[in-house]
């Protein structure tokens, strides 16, 4: 599969390394280790984002319109404009973005620091075969000891049709970027709906059932 899309164009811009924090100390606070595996069949997703943040934080709202931010995140995969907005947000702490784009069963762990009152987290990444769809936790409590997993469910971001054509999905086989097929986009985010073979991805190689990713929130001793 071309080196898996020469590994989705070097992880969508390296986005390994991309470190954002609250002003105060990244070493005030208790570490966490954030680990993300993908359980999807046939899915890739792309370099997952990981912040801790205040309980009042929210990324999105299932029902109302993703933030431009996020909707670039769930049709490209990629994280810059992300990371970008989320150092301006001051219930935000820390944010940063794995390095690599997660094949099917493969894991990343990636550490940050929740401290005081940022002891929630919330992680998001694209399924990178698909219009625009992503999967998130939202708002998790860091375990006060040991550790704690959730399922993460795919949701749809609303800013695109879902026509499963390759012309507008970046993800194997297909590796078109920065093509939007805009017409028809529900507006909202909402629960994705899966593969259907409307287009040119095939259901029994893409499609899945929620959850799409396990996410396990380990305190660093």
């Amino acid at each position: 599969m071309n080196q898996l899309m020469s590994r989705l164009a070097i992880a969508l811009v390296l986005a390994a390394g991309v470190h954002l924090a609250h002003p105060a100390s990244a070493a005030e606070g208790q570490r966490y280790a954030v680990t993300i595996t993908n359980v999807t069949r046939g899915q890739v997703i792309t370099p997952p984002v990981v912040v801790s943040h205040t309980e009042d934080f929210r990324l999105f709202t299932p029902g109302t319109p993703a933030i431009a931010e996020l909707v670039v995140l769930a049709e490209e995969g990629a994280v810059g404009p992300l990371l970008d907005v989320l150092a301006t947000r001051p219930e935000v702490f820390e944010a940063q973005a794995g390095g690599d784009v997660l094949t099917p069963g493969a894991s990343v762990t990636i550490e940050i620091t929740a401290p005081g009152t940022y002891r929630h987290v919330t992680a998001v990444g694209m399924l990178a075969t698909t219009n625009d769809a992503f999967f998130a936790v939202r708002g998790v409590e860091v375990p006060r000891r040991g550790e704690r997993s959730v399922g993460a469910v795919a949701y749809d971001a609303g800013s695109e049709a879902n026509s499963e054509l390759c012309a507008f999905i970046p993800g194997p086989p297909c590796g078109s970027a920065g093509a939007r097929d805009t017409a028809g986009a529900e507006g909202y985010v909402h629960i994705h709906a899966g593969i259907h073979g409307d287009g040119d991805l095939v259901p029994a190689q893409h499609d899945w059932r929620n959850p799409v990713a396990e996410i396990t929130i380990r305190r660093l001793e």
